[in-house]
């Protein structure tokens, strides 16, 4: 980055400065071009206003060296923004290796596979990031996330504990979605427009990267809750008592994610409050059963999976900013 001084010149009403001629030569701008102005409490950052961000492409040669995946370089590559992928080979892609890129471009929103033939394969994102809201995106992974804790916690009372078994494949469409967030606020850092069209600040920016990580973790850890309730020994009178304490979590996690996309720093104590007493139920099944000596270890094990879960959302409701009195 470059650095200029410039001196402000009054014309008329006016307050005016002048461009780098470099800058403007560069972005091929003239007397008639627009440009963006992108103001902070003591800053003004300037870019330029073209309809279309030049199209991001990446070529990936194959075969890759030894220590290289090619689901983890697609992956990577679509969560850093390219929208074009291009895998090319001198020699035939082998079948294997072309089943693992398919399964990858299950995992990632809006990137297809548009064009293949026996060496080459090319991949292009679909969707128009403008179009897209991260708010509503966070949203679904919570919804998927909680539509999972709340099947799991079923388990702990149903006689058919079949469903829980499914949970992981509603994980992975919880993946997909974070996956896309990424995509999608990592491309706002570098894309002052689209930022401006979301409405979000750096900090906000890194936020919802923060939030996301967390549901993303969380949806993971109900996929393991779910298998350690189905495999679980505990007797239908102690699978009760948990029942009971954690049956009712989705509304306050609800909370929590309101108050974050609002944003809402008074909902986000709400939130926060009612957390806290629920995570005090939880602690008190630890003395429930007696003696700590009788408490069986699946259930302290359980107990402990329900609180690292519902910390989560608890921690998203801890990202809204608190009020300042200036």
């Amino acid at each position: 980055m470059t650095k200029f001084i410039r001196r402000l010149q009054r014309i008329g009403s006016s307050i005016l400065v002048s461009l780098p001629k470099e800058w403007v030569d560069a972005n091929k701008l003239d007397k008639s071009s627009q440009v963006e102005l992108d103001t902070g409490q003591d800053s003004i950052s300037i870019s330029a206003n073209r309809e279309t961000r030049p199209t991001k492409e990446l070529v990936i040669s194959y075969p890759l060296p030894k220590e290289e995946n090619i689901v983890a370089d697609i992956t990577g590559a679509y969560l850093l923004g390219y929208d074009i992928i291009e895998i090319t080979s001198d020699s035939t892609i082998p079948g294997e290796d072309r089943e693992k890129i398919r399964n990858s471009m299950r995992r990632l929103v809006g990137m297809e596979i548009i064009e293949e033939d026996a060496s080459h394969i090319n991949m292009q994102f679909l969707l128009d990031a403008t179009t897209l809201n991260p708010e509503k995106i966070l949203k679904r992974m919570s919804s998927i996330a909680l539509g999972m804790y709340d099947d799991a916690s079923k388990g702990l009372i149903s006689d058919d504990k079949s469903n829980l078994q499914t949970l992981s494949k509603r994980d992975a469409e919880v993946n997909r979605q974070y996956f896309l967030l990424v995509r999608l606020i990592r491309s706002t850092l570098v894309d002052k427009r689209l930022a401006n069209a979301f409405n979000l600040e750096n900090i906000d920016v890194l936020d919802y990267r923060v939030a996301a990580n967390l549901l993303e973790n969380a949806g993971d850890s109900i996929v393991e809750l779910s298998d350690f309730i189905y495999n679980s020994s505990l007797s239908k009178e102690q699978s009760k008592k948990i029942y009971d304490v954690v049956k009712d979590f989705s509304k306050l996690a609800e909370k929590s994610i309101d108050a974050f996309t609002k944003p809402d720093r008074l909902l986000a104590i709400e939130a926060i409050s009612l957390h806290k007493k629920f995570e005090e139920k939880l602690g008190k099944l630890r003395t429930t059963l007696g003696n700590k000596k009788e408490i069986p270890i699946d259930f302290l094990d359980m107990v402990f999976m329900f609180e690292r879960i519902t910390q989560s959302w608890a921690d998203v409701a801890d990202l809204v900013q608190p009020i300042y009195n200036e």
